[in-house]
């Protein structure tokens, strides 16, 4: 039976607020708590039920976590999705540090994107195509958020993250004198534009209202989606999948 203080903890971890007061965070199902326990975040505890205790009993005893055994009734009341029905995970959440492009590399820079299934999104995306540092303006939704966490699976413990105010990144970076590759709706085609081989930095967007002005400053070439068909806009995470999608065929990993 867990205790009262831990699920008053585990609830806590929910709220942005309490998220950062304890420097932690929630990860649930099996293949994100696996991934979590192989990356290098640090694991406070670990809440399983019996049958995910017996099948992973070696990669637990492995990292020596502080593992509690508890019924899929008490883990389906922690967590935030009804169907996680294997475990869950409390870890330290990292320092926010910063972070530049190495020569040749390619990062993404959100500005405001708000959704956590889209940032999460994101992070998985940028994963599958090599992208290892994202750069998030300070209105984006918080990294730590248990529905972004979800929805990158496992991703989130390979894609670094470094949240700052985007023209005070932009002006410390200057110097690197790379491509700075914005989406937009009035932009030219993604089909004709040639990603440079030195790499650079994609831009992309609030969900509603795109790329920013004090953003847009900096970007030195705005590239547009094109469309054929009458919706009025790409998800956003849609959007960033196509991008590097099309990058990535000019620039191999």
């Amino acid at each position: 039976m867990l205790s009262k203080n831990r699920i008053k903890y585990i609830n806590s971890l929910k709220i942005k607020k309490y998220r950062q007061l304890h420097e932690a965070f929630l990860v649930e199902g099996a293949k994100s708590v696996l991934e979590l326990l192989d990356s290098d975040f640090e694991t406070e505890f670990v809440l399983v039920t019996q049958e995910f205790q017996q099948k992973y009993s070696s990669i637990l005893t492995r990292h020596n976590s502080d593992v509690e055994t508890v019924t899929i009734q008490e883990l389906e009341g922690l967590g935030s999705f009804q169907t996680n029905d294997s475990c869950l995970a409390v870890a330290k959440t990292k320092e926010n540090v910063f972070l530049s492009p190495a020569p040749t590399e390619y990062m993404l820079v959100l500005d405001d994107v708000r959704d956590p299934g889209n940032l999460g999104t994101i992070i998985r995306v940028a994963d599958w195509y090599g992208i290892t540092k994202i750069i998030c303006s300070r209105d984006t939704t918080d990294f730590y958020n248990p529905k972004v966490i979800a929805a990158a699976k496992g991703s989130f413990t390979r894609v670094s993250i470094y949240y700052t105010d985007l023209a005070e990144y932009f002006e410390k970076i200057k110097d690197l004198d790379q491509k700075v590759m914005g989406a937009f709706l009035g932009g030219d085609s993604l089909y004709d534009f040639a990603f440079p081989a030195n790499g650079g930095i994609i831009v992309m967007g609030n969900e509603s209202n795109g790329i920013g002005n004090q953003v847009e400053a900096f970007v030195t070439d705005k590239i547009m989606i094109p469309r054929f068909g009458a919706a009025e806009s790409l998800n956003v995470g849609i959007a960033t999948a196509v991008m590097l999608d099309n990058m990535r065929r000019q620039v191999p990993v």
